[in-house]
């Protein structure tokens, strides 16, 4: 984290080629693994510790005042490492010290190598530090807090960071988890798994922003083995530099510990948190995230989940912003922490700041899931709406009507298994004799290939789906209308929809609220009989219509037979 609160930071230099950036690594701290490896992918330039102490600096920066920073010669800036100064950590420093503001810390540093500026986010700060360190607080000033001026200067690219991710339409359910013994991965290690399998993958997208010295304990690989469940349900695990910012901007919901995450969340939008932080040593009374976590709903069990976030009322997310920022909103979205920031340690360095002004970078999109599920239990529930689909990734919880499974992305055993099987376009192959399925010669082969299946679809490029069902001599044509809301389109993944029309095809009295009225509908199309046991010669007198329900959105399926120019599509 003080990696990357620095890496925040100096780009107030950037442009003026009289400043050359050198990085260090002070001993002492178990989450150092990872630092060096960091600064070497970005092409930054280390000094080792041994060597460090022997040069003189015009300017040292540090975002924690842990370690030996005294044996480092120059004058010191001292920035935070996160916001608020909600922790305390048991054991270490002053008792009931905030991590960051500790004294122990403090004088002990200033006694070797007295801190020039001492940075600081909000005047309670300032105040906070002069009641247990008058001296240093002599030093204190409020220049901002840079990160947050970057997460306010990004705001406008929510959307494309949710295309990034692959939102869509969902609701993007963020857990955001500090590190140590009363963090959410170690008080509640299970609650990821069950999110991402309990919450339909059509209506919700799940992603966790771990604290980088969780990632740098436990190494990356480490992690993501203990998150697997939850990560081949398709959660996101951000990267701890940038993207997690990213993550929160494009965030509908947050569940939090008492990690200063969530101050950002809150500076950044107004929308639901949920807490899942239980009484304990760290937090410290009246810090803005105590002050947050006392005044949003406490999730007791993940199956409350959606319930909890309905209770939130907005307000207390403001106002612990407030309590952490002094400069937030417009203001420090255009950048004037950075802008003091910069005439402060210029002021310090003797020098005048290069003429053009330095802006906050705008926060790159983040990466997708790295996994995406391609297996799924479908669970129907028909309503006189509509049929209800409620799509969940396969063998994460109790089966449901059919298994439905993408070929060539899930495991043979299975689309062994799948009732329902399909199969999305391929791009072109660059082979120089090259073979590809036609749609229907796909269809065919997969129920002849797959027992267990009782209909095969193969996605066109058109974006309609060509359908066969077992038992049925003629194929169909899928195709699921957009849905027009509030001045945008939403659409569906036409196999969501597929799933309501296999239902109902192959189970269509068990499925239906009025049998009769469905009867009628289905028997509209040639070759779409009421039951698997009627006859091929239904009546023609167009297409049958379905409607598929999505949490609380309806889209309408038109079913009809396909023609010979579809059926002979290549895929």
């Amino acid at each position: 984290m003080a990696l990357y609160r620095l890496l925040d930071v100096l780009p107030i230099f950037s442009g003026d080629d009289r400043i050359t950036r050198l990085f260090t690594l002070v001993p002492g701290s178990d989450f150092g693994a990872d630092a060096l490896s960091s600064i070497d992918a970005l092409g930054g330039r280390t000094v080792p510790w041994s060597e460090a102490g022997s040069r003189e600096y015009d300017l040292v920066f540090a975002a924690s005042p842990k370690g030996d920073l005294g044996l480092l010669r120059g004058p010191q800036v001292l920035l935070p490492h996160g916001a608020g100064f909600n922790k305390s950590i048991p054991g270490e420093g002053s008792a009931d010290s905030a991590s960051g503001l500790d004294p122990a810390y403090l004088r002990r540093n200033h006694h070797h190598a007295p801190i020039a500026l001492h940075a600081l986010a909000h005047p309670d700060q300032v105040s906070r530090l002069a009641a247990t360190n008058p001296q240093a607080a002599r030093r204190a000033k409020v220049t901002g807090d840079p990160t947050l001026a970057r997460v306010l200067a990004s705001a406008s690219l929510r959307d494309r960071y949710r295309a990034a991710l692959g939102t869509g339409a969902r609701e993007l359910l963020v857990l955001a988890s500090t590190w140590g013994p009363e963090s959410l991965l170690r008080q509640h290690p299970g609650l990821p798994a069950r999110l991402a399998t309990q919450l339909p993958h059509d209506q919700y997208q799940l992603a966790l922003v771990a604290h980088p010295n969780e990632r740098s304990l436990l190494g990356t690989y480490e992690l993501a083995e203990r998150l697997a469940p939850a990560l081949d349900a398709g959660m996101i695990l951000p990267d701890p530099h940038e993207e997690w910012a990213s993550v929160l901007i494009a965030a509908d919901a947050l569940v939090t510990d008492h990690g200063s995450a969530a101050l950002y969340y809150c500076a950044a939008q107004d929308r639901p948190v949920v807490s899942v932080h239980r009484a304990g040593g760290e937090l410290i009374p009246g810090s803005p995230m105590d002050e947050l976590l006392r005044d949003v709903p406490q999730l007791g069990r993940a199956e409350d989940i959606v319930d909890t976030l309905r209770a939130y009322r907005p307000g207390p997310g403001r106002t612990a912003a407030r309590m952490a920022f002094a400069h937030h909103g417009e203001a420090a979205g255009r950048g004037e922490a950075a802008d003091s920031l910069r005439t402060e340690v210029y002021a310090l360095l003797g020098l005048a700041p290069p003429a053009h002004r330095v802006a906050p970078r705008l926060l790159p999109p983040p990466a997708p899931a790295a996994r995406v599920p391609a297996a799924f239990d479908v669970r129907v529930e028909p309503t006189p709406a509509g049929v209800r689909i409620s799509r969940h990734p396969a063998h994460t919880g109790p089966p449901g009507h059919h298994l439905a499974v993408e070929h060539g992305a899930a495991s043979e055993q299975l689309a062994r298994s799948a009732g329902l099987l399909y199969r999305r376009h391929f791009p072109a192959s660059p082979a120089p004799v090259d073979v590809a399925w036609t749609a229907d010669g796909w269809a065919r082969h997969a129920l002849s290939a797959y027992p267990s299946c009782g209909s095969a679809a193969a996605l066109l490029p058109s974006g309609q789906c060509l359908l066969r069902v077992r038992g049925h001599a003629q194929a169909y044509a899928v195709q699921v209308e957009p849905r027009p809301e509030e001045g945008r389109i939403v659409r569906i993944d036409p196999f969501v929809a597929l799933s309501a029309v296999h239902a109902r095809l192959l189970s269509p009295d068990a499925l239906s609220a009025d049998p009769n009225s469905l009867s009628a509908e289905l028997n509209s199309v040639p070759d779409v009989p009421n039951s698997l046991s009627a006859g091929p010669d239904s009546p023609s007198a167009g297409p049958a219509h379905v409607t598929c329900l999505i949490g609380e959105r309806a889209f309408h399926v038109t079913l009809r037979p396909a023609t010979d120019a579809e059926e002979a599509q290549v895929i």
